[in-house]
């Protein structure tokens, strides 16, 4: 118990670690010009937008679970 040990990585998990760092340095470059654009200024909005009414929808969710009221549920 408590005892550590250590995870030996298989070849595949080492390629598909390094595969997937690869696509990720190739994509990531041809989208680093949309930083100054508007439209990704725009998108970073509404994404934070609608995080924050799925976040209050799930809250009011629960607490009309907890206190049982249906209307709220609806």
């Amino acid at each position: 118990m408590g005892v550590y040990e250590e995870k030996k990585e298989t070849c595949g998990t080492i390629c598909l670690k390094y595969l997937l760092f690869s696509f990720n340095f190739l994509f990531w470059s041809d989208y680093i010009s949309l930083l100054s654009s508007k439209t990704y200024a725009a998108s970073a909005y509404i994404l934070v937008l609608a995080g924050a009414i799925v976040m209050v929808t799930g809250v009011l969710g629960c607490c009309a679970t907890f206190k049982e009221q249906r209307r709220l549920l609806r």
